[in-house]
């Protein structure tokens, strides 16, 4: 390395800090702890007083950060503007690009105009910044980490589109050009949290997205088929932006309520379905959930399982409120699925029953009533019977496809784990075929 070659040009890193101060509405790719990284390493890059180990330490930590999301620098910036919350992206979502106002669109192109340049400054350029700066022999490693598939830190990509369109901002020399199957984007697969994640759970006043959510898919369930065709058909309906009931999936322990709801999620989720658990003790919360919900394109199943209410327990007025509505117009994004073992969700007792004696009670069998018609708010009631003897062993088969057992030794262990455990159902189907690939694995 000659002298001349040593001294570092700060034209181009100053050239870079000019490029992310101008962003008007696509801030938030430099906010996280990356983009700040990465500008703090400008800064000490660009300092008058150019301090080595300043510039060592900031390198240090943009190169941590990413590898902690195990992305390179160019897919990051990818990454973090398709999951951009702005006004851009925000309206992208519910009206077409030709109906946004001229200089948002006109905002969003130099934005992405922008962001190119950034994208332009690949890793091995930083490193060479980096080793003149701090004068060493040899560049410091390139933070050119491999990517998988087209994860986004711990979530995932909605939409079969997404590598066709991250190799379009690797190919495009001006992203301006990509506004419209950006837009497009927004608008299938939204934005923030919800274009990075499929499944959430509500917790803690927020919403939280969950990045391993179950596995089930619906070809592994058998039986219940007409109630697996109704919720389809409702689903779909969803999905199209028709009337949709909410649904309350009704019946024995096991029967697989809970897995048929999740199934959803795989079966829909690249067209625009989420899943949003909320726990019974959060269904206060519900109204201002559903509100929130409401402001995105994308189409959503509130998710209560095992519900019921105990009788001085007022939750149930929340839900009743998203269910029948109120002065609010009712979202035609969101409904409930809620499962329960219970018919009647709010508990009754003989006690309940109106005497002679309740005397501070004018309208006594009305309160009874509003107890046991609660659960016919929902549109869809969906019953699911115990499993008999013939249908525990087909899910058992099923489930079973593949091992090296005979079919009569597996019909007659998975009787008897249905005697001695939980009896005939799906779930103990599952467990039983969980325990029995266990078993013969350790044989061999």
């Amino acid at each position: 390395m000659t002298d001349l070659d040593a001294v570092l040009d700060t034209a181009q890193p100053t050239f870079l800090q000019q490029q992310a101060a101008a962003l008007l509405l696509y801030q938030s790719v430099l906010e996280t702890e990356a983009g700040t990284a990465f500008l703090k390493l400008l800064q000490t890059l660009t300092s008058p007083q150019l301090n080595a180990v300043q510039v060592l330490q900031a390198y240090g930590h943009w190169f941590k950060t990413l590898a902690n999301l195990n992305q390179s620098w160019q897919f990051y910036l990818v990454d973090q503007i398709l999951k951009a919350e702005n006004p851009f992206t925000q309206q992208a979502q519910k009206i077409a690009l030709i109906e946004m106002p001229p200089p948002l669109v006109e905002a969003a192109r130099q934005d992405l105009r922008l962001l190119w340049e950034l994208y332009r400054c690949g890793g091995e350029e930083v490193a060479e910044w980096v080793q003149k700066a701090a004068e060493l022999t040899n560049a410091p490693v390139v933070p050119q980490f491999p990517v998988k598939g087209v994860a986004s830190g711990a979530g995932e990509r909605q939409d079969d589109r997404t590598p066709d369109l991250i190799t379009k901002f690797a190919q495009t020399g001006d992203w301006a050009d990509l506004i419209e199957p950006l837009a497009a984007y927004y608008q299938q697969c939204g934005t923030g949290i919800f274009a990075a994640y499929r499944a959430f759970r509500w917790q803690d006043g927020q919403i939280c997205g969950i990045a391993y959510p179950d596995t089930i898919r619906l070809y592994e369930l058998v039986g219940y088929e007409a109630q697996k065709e109704a919720l389809l058909k409702n689903t779909q309906a969803l999905l199209k932006g028709y009337p949709a009931l909410h649904v309350l999936l009704y019946g024995s322990r096991g029967s697989g309520k809970s897995s048929l709801v999740k199934s959803l999620l795989h079966q829909y989720g690249q067209q625009g379905l989420r899943l949003i658990e909320v726990p019974k003790a959060d269904l206060r919360e519900l109204p201002a959930i559903v509100d929130r919900l409401r402001q995105t394109s994308l189409k959503f199943i509130i998710f209560v399982d095992d519900l019921s209410f105990e009788e001085d327990d007022d939750a149930y007025k929340a839900l009743k409120v998203v269910l029948e509505g109120n002065l609010t117009a009712k979202p035609q994004n969101v409904v409930v699925y809620a499962t329960s073992n219970r018919r009647h969700l709010i508990r009754e007792f003989f006690a309940d029953r109106p005497r002679p004696s309740d005397a501070d009670e004018v309208h006594a069998w009305d309160t009874v009533q509003e107890k046991l018609s609660f659960s016919d708010r929902f549109g869809l009631t969906l019953t699911f019977n115990p499993a008999d003897q013939e249908t525990y062993l087909e899910i058992v088969r099923h489930l079973a496809q593949g091992m090296a057992i005979e079919s009569q030794d597996l019909q007659y262990r998975a009787l008897q784990w249905a005697t001695r455990h939980n009896g005939r159902s799906g779930r103990s189907a599952r467990q039983f075929v969980d325990f029995l690939k266990a078993e013969l694995a350790a044989e061999h």
